[in-house]
């Protein structure tokens, strides 16, 4: 799993990417989905 205080971190920095450029929230939802469907994947094996 991610460390704890590695969330709040990656969250604001992606957040302030969004803001700064609108069109990248695709690719950050995309990323966010394929990094938590693999992690979910490799916790059931």
């Amino acid at each position: 799993m991610m460390h704890p205080a590695l969330a709040p971190i990656v969250s604001l920095i992606a957040g302030i990417m969004i803001l700064v450029y609108p069109r990248l929230l695709n690719y950050v939802v995309a990323i966010y989905l394929i990094v938590m469907g693999i992690m979910g994947l490799v916790a059931i094996s």
